[in-house]
C-alpha cells in the first residue's frame, strides 16, 4: 500500500492594482541589493505572487527581462514555499547587470528571511 501523494503547492499570480496595494501597505518587507519582498498572510493553500518592474530599472527590453528572471527564480523555488501568502515582488535597478543564479540567490534569502520557504528538518534557521 502506498502513501497518497501529497498536494502540489498552487502558485496563482497577482493581477489587480488593488491587491497589489493592499499587500504593500499592510505587508512586511525585506530587501536584497536586486529586489524587494514584500508578504502577507493570506487565507489560501495557494501562494500569489506579483512582480513589480518600475522604469527605475530602465527600458522596457531591461524591464521585461527583469520581470522573466524574477518569474524564472520563482518557478525553481515554487514547492519549497509555505503555502498561504501573498507576495510582491520589486525589481530594483542592479538586476540588470544580474545573472538568474545571482537572481535565486538573492531570491532564496529574502524567502528565508521572511520564512516563506520550508526548513529541512535538522536545518538550523
Amino acid at each position: 500500500m502506498s502513501l497518497p501523494p501529497s498536494p502540489q503547492l498552487v502558485v496563482l499570480s497577482l493581477t489587480r492594482t488593488p491587491d497589489f496595494q493592499r499587500i504593500r501597505q499592510h505587508g512586511r518587507s525585506c530587501a536584497a541589493p536586486a529586489l524587494v519582498l514584500v508578504s502577507l498572510p493570506a487565507p489560501l493553500f495557494a501562494v500569489r505572487v506579483g512582480f513589480v518592474c518600475t522604469r527605475t530599472v530602465g527600458g522596457a527590453v531591461q524591464r521585461n527581462r527583469a520581470k522573466r528572471l524574477l518569474r524564472a527564480a520563482m518557478q525553481q523555488l515554487a514547492n519549497s514555499f509555505v503555502p498561504g501568502w501573498e507576495v510582491v515582488l520589486i525589481a530594483r535597478q542592479p538586476i540588470v547587470q544580474l545573472k538568474l543564479v545571482d537572481v535565486q540567490q538573492q531570491l532564496q534569502q529574502l524567502l528565508q528571511r521572511a520564512r516563506l520557504l520550508h526548513t529541512m528538518p535538522g536545518d538550523r534557521r
